[in-house]
């Protein structure tokens, strides 16, 4: 769906978005609550027991995907080797052994193959099955259920991963912030966090690659050629000193409601390819942090901020790591 145009992307992102409505994605809200309060333990007893541990390891990647999990119907039983090639495929070429990642995009892909045939057999009440509908009748073929389990597994874990991780380093560099957002009981400033963490800390700095089918003129003399190839910076979007005062300040007041509420953002994208797990990145976040601040008041930074390293390439951006302390 990512590298298509209409009429297919429509057919597509038709079909899709029928299992990604409001209602559906809020009756998830139980579980993701569960799901970052079991975390937000597990994490507590590893501070206890080693001192520091890595946030995004113990809580900011395993959560999306125990979410997207619920969202393939993926069985609880195997949701633990799903996370581990999940891990594996996501990791740097030089941290795992060799032949590591092959191994588990191998896992991955008979994996889903099979819970595909599982689910045209006996579909449940998860958002994937709705996806299963005989291609005959104007469902999804194999081959694109396949590629829909992929982008639904690694668009839905890697971006909430880095908006999780960031929006956490963000609050504990400022902690003024951090204390808005906690004597906030209505719950609107963890709102505005999530909102100005996704501008601040774009989770997806670019677009996949376009390709402009005719010449565009940027205005000031800048022409792009019809036939280039074009990749959408939108995190220097996110930093337009037109569109947002002080865009390099974390400043989630901006977003509080109001008439002086900032300008909407580009961290979900623009049109036809807007991201269509946008609500649930949302709802994962601003039920994530508040869980994880309450369960853990004096969690802090257990190394310079300026030394974190990041996550490599120019599509994604988060921290690699992010040790932390109590």
């Amino acid at each position: 769906m990512l590298n298509s145009d209409a009429p297919d992307h429509t057919r597509l992102r038709r079909l899709t978005t029928a299992a990604f409505t409001p209602r559906r994605v809020d009756a998830l809200r139980p579980r993701i609550a569960r799901l970052a309060a079991g975390l937000a333990g597990d994490l507590a007893a590893r501070l206890e027991r080693d001192g520091t541990t890595d946030l995004v390891d113990a809580f900011a990647f395993p959560l999306p995907v125990l979410v997207i999990g619920e969202v393939l119907g993926v069985p609880e039983a195997d949701r633990a080797d799903l996370r581990a090639w999940t891990y594996r495929v996501g990791s740097p070429a030089d941290a795992l052994a060799p032949g590591a990642v092959d191994d588990a995009w191998t896992a991955l892909h008979a994996y889903f193959t099979a819970l595909i045939a599982d689910k045209r057999r006996a579909p449940g009440d998860d958002l994937f099955s709705c996806l299963v509908h005989d291609a005959r009748e104007g469902g999804l073929a194999d081959g694109e259920l396949l590629a829909m389990a992929f982008l639904l597994l690694f668009a839905g874990y890697e971006t909430t991963m880095n908006l999780l991780a960031s929006a956490t380093l963000l609050l504990l560099t400022h902690p003024d912030e951090l204390a808005a957002a906690r004597q906030d009981t209505a719950g609107r400033y963890w709102d505005a966090v999530t909102e100005e963490a996704l501008r601040h800390a774009s989770p997806l700095e670019g677009t996949t690659w376009r390709r402009t089918t005719e010449d565009v003129d940027m205005g000031g003399g800048a022409v792009i050629p019809a036939g280039a190839s074009v990749l959408v910076v939108l995190a220097a979007a996110n930093r337009d000193p037109g569109r947002f005062p002080e865009p390099d300040a974390f400043r989630p007041g901006r977003y509080l409601p109001g008439p002086e509420r900032a300008a909407a953002h580009a961290a979900f994208g623009h049109g036809p390819h807007f991201c269509l797990g946008a609500r649930l990145a949302r709802l994962e976040a601003t039920v994530a942090l508040p869980l994880l601040f309450d369960a853990l008041p004096g969690l802090r930074l257990a190394v310079d901020p300026g030394l974190l390293p990041y996550r490599p390439g120019l599509l994604v951006r988060g921290p690699r790591e992010l040790p932390v302390a109590w």
